[in-house]
């Protein structure tokens, strides 16, 4: 991968995304409830011999739930 020149750098555009509202809940309240949990889990293994490579696994999660 070659490195960005400030020419190119220059050059890119961004945009902001539009905004995201959690769902709506109740008709008297003005509140709105999500209950976000992430989660991450790795696991490595090197059996104890120099030079050796190491091998990893990981897992990734999230859960959102909108009331």
């Amino acid at each position: 991968m070659k490195e960005l020149t400030f020419q190119e750098l220059e050059g890119q555009q961004a945009e902001l995304l539009p905004s995201r509202e959690t769902l709506y809940f109740g008709t008297d309240y003005s509140f709105n409830l999500a209950a976000i949990d992430a989660t991450n889990t790795s696991v490595a293994l090197n059996a104890a011999s120099l030079w050796s490579n190491a091998h990893s696994t990981a897992l990734q999660g999230i859960t959102v739930v909108q009331q």
